[in-house]
């Protein structure tokens, strides 16, 4: 009866202690938050909008296993019930046992005590018998041999044979990374269900773009624009993507906040080092189903793809929205956004740049001098389409392959050419346009000005273009000479710029010449010259030839 008793009071106990234990086990449960939106940018930050219903645990806190990396100041947490008020997010690294597989001799010497094994160390010639005893500071090992307790560094160990079956799981301390969102304890009550979300920017995800253009030859375009979206930041599962065009500035893109331990940040491939909840403030945007294909899974660090010389901060902000994506982390997609057809024209161009003073480059090396010679050693005419864009969407910088009737033409560089605008797509060197250019200096006037006590020389150049088309067809030319000077005169219905004049410095509209820096530019160099250009669009017939001249001048001391 008292044995009867005793086990009748014993599952009493378990009866009553089992909510306590299904608490404390509840305690452990981490719950996920899927990712819902992705607006990606093209430098490689993405704005995340996590959102979703998850239960309490007994403390009535909600506790995530995901921990972002935002950029400093961008991580905003947020509860849409109004019962559930959020009053703290807390960020934390908790120590938790997990079993692993022995994955090293050490870890195996470690769960084997007891064993009898058959040891070769690499300065015996035989094995023999012995009983593991323990590890020590993972260095040596304990041995009980026939002759006594023996202690072997681990590194002289060359074999080891275990005469019965080894454990082979070992119980590792990890380090998890936790979010907790707590709410006010009297308006949510633990094993509650809670709708939360939070979003963050952070670096991880981007996007590129490239073209596909094929021409008709009768002056029509069509375009088509994909995109690879390259993700290692978060898995995602029919999300809405947003692909933006232009980057907005981040002032602290490179400061961590302080809601992530800086210790953990992810790795990230060397290219990252760059009715819409998370779009609202993009207008203009269009939807397309997403056409996607998953591309295996892979590695925690991986490459990104190439980086593309831009000025993308300069882009205004437009926004593709692709609906369904799903995409893993560590995974790619190649996806087609949008295709329209927009007109262009054929021109040939032919850009003479400008080079230093003649005076100068008497102080340049051979090198320099021959540098110099190849850059204006036989100027070339280039043939490329000029697009008008009067579709919906901006041409946006990137990579541009053109065809023509199902034919490769070309790979060039897709320049951000606004909704209205034109720009120029390269297609090949025109060599049946010849270019042959010349120039002679015609005088010298010595102190043709006077400043701030100083005498000035003035030096009259005159240049000369000759161009002849081969082409089968009348080809329609723009023709630019670059001067370091003032152009004063040129033929023909050509026209005249000068580019900055005075202190306030040069404009340059490709970047500044590979050569700039070879010269020491005088303190009154910029207070007489600038850059000149003479320009001339012309229509030359088949076979035809034609001449075209300018003059300019330039000041020296």
């Amino acid at each position: 009866m008292e044995k009867f008793k005793a086990t009748l009071s014993a599952l009493v106990l378990a009866l009553l202690t089992m909510p306590l234990l299904a608490q404390a086990k509840a305690e452990q449960i981490y719950s996920k938050l899927p990712a819902k939106e992705v607006t990606i940018f093209k430098n490689g930050y993405s704005f995340v909008l996590h959102e979703g219903t998850v239960q309490t645990n007994s403390k009535g806190n909600v506790v995530l296993d995901q921990l972002p990396q935002p950029i400093m100041g961008a991580f905003w947490a947020y509860s849409t019930q109004s019962n559930a008020k959020l009053t703290c997010v807390i960020s934390s690294q908790d120590k938790e046992q997990t079993k692993a597989t022995a994955a090293s001799l050490t870890d195996l010497l470690k769960v084997n005590p007891h064993r009898q094994v058959l040891i070769k160390e690499h300065s015996r010639q035989q094995h023999y018998q012995a009983t593991l005893i323990k590890l020590l500071d993972k260095q040596l090992v304990l041995a009980k041999l026939a002759e006594g307790t023996k202690a072997i560094p681990i590194g002289q160990i060359q074999t080891i044979t275990f005469l019965e079956d080894p454990c082979d799981s070992i119980t590792k301390t990890v380090t998890k990374e936790t979010l907790t969102l707590k709410f006010d304890q009297q308006t949510e009550e633990p094993g509650s269900q809670v709708h939360v979300g939070m979003a963050y920017i952070q670096k991880g995800m981007r996007w590129i773009p490239n073209y596909r253009v094929e021409i008709d030859g009768q002056g029509n375009a069509l375009i088509k624009l994909q995109g690879t979206i390259i993700n290692e930041l978060a898995d995602l599962q029919d999300v809405t993507a947003h692909l933006v065009i232009g980057v907005p500035r981040f002032a602290f893109k490179d400061t961590p906040d302080p809601i992530s331990f800086q210790e953990t940040i992810a790795q990230l491939s060397h290219h990252f080092n760059p009715n819409s909840a998370t779009a609202y403030a993009f207008s203009n945007a269009i939807r397309t189903q997403a056409r996607h294909a998953e591309m295996g899974s892979g590695q925690p660090v991986m490459d990104s793809g190439p980086q593309l010389d831009t000025s993308e901060a300069t882009e205004d902000l437009f926004v593709f929205d692709l609906n369904h994506v799903t995409l893993k982390k560590g995974q790619r997609m190649v996806i087609p956004i949008v295709e329209y057809t927009i007109p262009y024209t054929d021109i040939y161009t032919v850009d003479l740049p400008f080079a230093p003073p003649l005076e100068m480059r008497r102080k340049f090396n051979t090198e320099q001098h021959l540098k110099l010679a190849r850059l204006f050693h036989a100027p070339k005419a280039i043939h490329k389409i000029r697009l008008k864009n009067d579709a919906e969407y901006p041409l946006t910088t990137a990579p541009a392959t053109i065809f023509k009737n199902a034919r490769v033409l070309a790979q060039g560089m897709m320049t951000y050419t606004s909704i209205g605008g034109t720009g120029d797509l390269e297609i090949t060197t025109a060599v049946n346009i010849t270019v042959k250019n010349s120039e002679t200096q015609v005088k010298t006037t010595p102190d043709a000005v006077k400043w701030n006590g100083d005498t000035f020389a003035k030096v009259d150049m005159m240049g000369t273009i000759d161009l002849t088309n081969l082409c089968s067809k009348p080809v329609v030319l723009h023709v630019k000479r670059s001067v370091l000077g003032n152009v004063d005169e040129v033929t023909g219905e050509g026209t005249i710029r000068q580019l900055g004049h005075g202190y306030d410095g040069y404009v340059f509209e490709s970047g500044v010449p590979f050569w700039w820096n070879w010269c020491r530019w005088p303190w009154w160099w910029y207070r007489f010259n600038s850059i000149g250009q003479a320009e001339w669009k012309i229509e030359l017939g088949h076979k035809e030839h034609i001449k075209l001249q300018y003059n300019w001048h330039y000041f020296w001391t």
